[in-house]
């Protein structure tokens, strides 16, 4: 490449400010009226996979972008990248800024086959609880193409009097349109959105979702399920070319964690219920490997420190004085083995049904069983107590699966004849069974592994710490009072409905199921089975509020967003007021 003495010397940070060691992302403040050096690539590109922020600090945020070469390239190339506090700027500006300009942060990376064309650069120096507007650039032979503008911000490093964020979980392509998303984007009260799993999914067009992609036009890429890294990215790359998954991660930093789907359903440390290599689905420790991989490339998630295994991505980030954020790895780093329901009572005769099933319970409940791991275990314990140490108001988990103690309503009791005639065979059957004995329904959740949880709750109750849980996965909406088994509320929890996942009401259609649901637990307070929509979690020093939201359709792009639920907790000493519903 040809680069000229002017050129060299931006390169080196002399003339533009911008600074480069190597082929190594770097950042340098930049100063008016200098020329900011583009490197010249030899092919057309296009940016069609939006830009994205995530786990902002007080004074760091990840930005991250893809750049699509137009023809087949095997060759890396440097991408120029702008942040800065001036939207306007950030819009107009090509190649020189205007006389007077200081604060803003050029930097450059290399991108290329090897990392599928990502860009991620960790911008560092920035000011505390500030909002910020990033592109990305490249020069081509037919000129410079930018990508879209992106807004971000970062945290306050004290103080912090409010934190809005959006939550949400299980956005699956077929089974409707990300109308979810575009609420969020609309919106201009939102700080930070938190996406707690379940962001791609790995079906084939065969399976699950599939027939309702093939009528409304939303089918996966490639058709099969996804196996290879190849697979993996491809089915990244659809996700993020919808307009609407670009609109809200270019309006607020993000905070993700993934759930079992971004490996394969219900996954363990040592398994997956949907990996089946006696199929050609190879050995479970590449393909998890092959998923995390594509995940940290494809998504804007910090990458680990050197040492740490690639799947453990659990992290913490303070919110000035107002809470911390533990986003919790509850899949891949050390999840015992799946029990089920389904596999423990297989061909067992139904007199024999409930003996088997108090068998299987001890099984669940051996101390051994884990969730998180020994080693996050202990990261919790000790990030909590450093959190309430500092003054911290809260401690949020941002966790994947329902923390609360759930069991099954007895139907016998609630459902008509009729309604008792429509129930799903084998699965009302067995929930009836669930219900007279009292056990938990969902071993997918914390309710499979009580003890794991017990040593969360005893790690919460030593620290003193205020809990607030958001929860996904369950593609229903949910405002639960986790209690221990002394009896004690374990602060609260607010599960997300899903993007466009279907829910529970969808199986079982009855109008009051939720209210039956919530009848049936002391932890639930509420409980919503049907739609689609996100949480506007709020928090400040006084409470915790959960405001629900639905869209009227995900099968249509024309759809209204309503607020259907709203509840709050008081910050009280050592821990939360029970929920009280405002609407």
């Amino acid at each position: 490449m040809d680069i000229s003495r002017r050129k060299a010397l931006g390169l080196l940070g002399l003339g533009g400010g911008v600074g480069l060691a190597g082929c190594a992302s770097s950042v340098g403040e930049v100063g008016g009226g200098n020329p900011i050096y583009i490197p010249d690539v030899a092919f057309d590109v296009t940016f069609d996979h939006g830009v994205a922020s995530g786990d902002a600090t007080s004074e760091q945020i990840v930005l991250w972008s893809r750049v699509t070469p137009v023809t087949s390239t095997h060759e890396s190339f440097q991408v120029r990248g702008f942040i800065s506090t001036n939207r306007e700027l950030v819009e107009t500006y090509e190649e020189e800024l205007p006389e007077g300009f200081h604060g803003g942060q050029v930097f450059m990376m290399e991108t290329g086959p090897g990392r599928d064309f990502t860009l991620k650069h960790d911008v560092g120096m920035l000011t505390p609880d500030t909002v910020y507007y990033y592109r990305f650039a490249v020069k081509t032979p037919t000129g410079i193409v930018q990508s879209p503008v992106g807004k971000t911000r970062t945290l306050p490093a004290s103080g912090g009097e409010q934190l809005r964020a959006a939550v949400v979980s299980c956005s699956n392509w077929p089974f409707g349109y990300f109308n979810v998303y575009k609420a969020i984007a609309e919106r201009d009260d939102v700080d930070v959105v938190m996406h707690l799993g379940d962001y791609i999914y790995e079906y084939g067009r065969d399976s699950y979702g599939g027939e309702v992609g093939a009528q409304i036009g939303r089918e996966h890429l490639p058709a099969g399920e996804i196996i290879t890294l190849a697979d993996y990215r491809m089915r990244h790359a659809q996700y993020k070319s919808d307009p609407d998954t670009q609109a809200a991660h270019a309006a607020a930093p993000w905070y993700c964690t993934w759930d079992d789907h971004e490996s394969t359903n219900n996954s363990y440390r040592s398994g997956a219920q949907n990996h089946n290599p006696d199929e050609g689905e190879g050995d479970w420790t590449v393909r998890k490997q092959l998923a995390v991989q594509a995940y940290m490339e494809w998504m804007p998630v910090r990458d680990l420190e050197p040492g740490r295994a690639a799947e453990s991505i659990y992290r913490k980030v303070d919110f000035g004085d107002l809470a911390t954020f533990f986003m919790l790895e509850s899949r891949l780093t050390g999840r015992s083995d799946e029990i089920d329901w389904g596999a423990e009572l297989f061909g067992v005769h139904p007199n024999d049904v409930p003996a088997k099933a108090m068998e299987a319970m001890a099984k669940v409940s051996a101390p051994e069983r884990t969730m998180l791991g020994q080693v996050q275990e202990n990261w919790l314990e000790e990030g909590m107590a450093a959190s309430v140490e500092s003054g911290k108001t809260w401690q949020l988990l941002v966790n994947q699966v329902i923390l609360a103690k759930v069991v099954p309503p007895d139907f016998e009791n609630v459902l008509s004849e009729e309604d008792m005639a429509n129930l799903p065979g084998g699965y009302a059957a067995l929930l009836g069974v669930l219900a007279k004995l009292g056990l938990p329904f969902n071993l997918d959740a914390w309710d499979g592994f009580p003890a794991a949880r017990e040593r969360l709750f005893a790690s919460a109750k030593k620290a003193g710490a205020r809990l607030v849980t958001v929860t996904g996965d369950t593609h229903t909406a949910w405002a639960n009072m986790p209690m221990s088994d002394d009896g004690a509320q374990m602060g609260v929890e607010f599960g997300c409905t899903s993007v466009t996942s279907p829910g529970l009401g969808g199986y079982l259609p009855f109008e009051d199921l939720g209210k039956y649901v919530a009848d049936a637990n002391e932890s639930v307070a509420w409980y919503d089975p049907f739609g689609h929509g996100f949480t506007l979690l709020t928090l400040t020093p006084e409470k915790a509020v959960a405001d629900f939201y639905k869209v009227s359709t995900v099968m249509e792009k024309e759809f209204a967003t309503e607020k259907v639920a709203s509840f709050e907790a008081d910050a009280v000493e050592g821990g939360t007021s029970p929920l009280r519903a405002t609407i």
